[in-house]
């Protein structure tokens, strides 16, 4: 009998997790640069005393999906979509070097070139400085550019545009690191497209019925739970003396 009580806990706790994901997802489905989270789960034996026949169902090592998302144009000078598999470099809130796909650039009070959440973008000697009231412009190798009125362009750096080799990992910030902590090099061949950026890749459509069909999973394991507790107070009747 305890054995459908943990098998029905166990997809009941999978299911909810499966959800939290799922509805992450759909809350990001307008977030540019955002990669859909995939969950995965690993069953676990229960250890004590006898032999090891129960198991829990645990969330796993979770990872993205590096499908692409679509390239929608904007026309606006400081929004770069990273092009195949290129990641934008800007500096986190601990002070370490992330990467990102979400390419909506801004200059800001103190002149550095960061993102529309404050963060700084990185170039090959750290954050990028802007002189005041310039016009920035972006080349495709990620080369920043400054015009003050009818002077000449300058270069004021580069932004560091890195490829990885293996898949990064997403941290709690929302940001992606390499898995072993070290900052990757700069690669020289990434390129980006310049007023454009770069949607989510999640599909609303499938969301939605991914949750429906977690919904309905969560829902069969609670009847299971259910018909266990029915068939617990079944044989506690035929076993009570008479």
């Amino acid at each position: 009998m305890d054995r459908m009580i943990y098998l029905s806990m166990a997809g009941a706790k999978a299911a909810m997790q499966r959800q939290d994901v799922l509805s992450n997802n759909l809350a990001n489905v307008s977030t540019n640069g955002f990669r859909a989270e995939l969950a995965a789960f690993r069953a676990v034996p229960v250890r004590g005393d006898g032999a090891s026949t129960r198991a829990y169902a645990l969330e796993t090592t979770i990872g993205y999906s590096d499908a692409p998302g679509v390239i929608t144009n904007t026309a606006r000078n400081l929004d770069v979509a990273m092009k195949g598999n290129a990641w934008l470099s800007v500096q986190a809130l601990d002070g370490t070097q992330a990467y990102t796909k979400a390419g909506s650039m801004d200059v800001n009070a103190e002149g550095l070139l960061v993102l529309r959440n404050g963060l700084p973008v990185l170039g090959d000697g750290g954050p990028i400085n802007i002189p005041a009231g310039a016009e920035v412009q972006v080349g495709a190798d990620g080369t920043v550019t400054a015009r003050k009125g009818n002077e000449r362009p300058a270069n004021v750096g580069r932004i560091k545009l890195v490829t990885p080799e293996a898949p990064l990992q997403r941290g709690p910030d929302g940001l992606f690191r390499a898995a072993d902590g070290n900052e990757l090099p700069a690669d020289a061949t990434a390129r980006l497209q310049d007023g454009a950026l770069e949607g989510s890749n999640v599909s609303a459509v499938d969301a939605m019925v991914s949750m429906i069909s977690a919904a309905r999973q969560f829902e069969q394991q609670m009847k299971l739970l259910q018909i266990s507790q029915t068939q617990a107070q079944n044989a506690a009747k035929l076993l009570a003396p008479s």
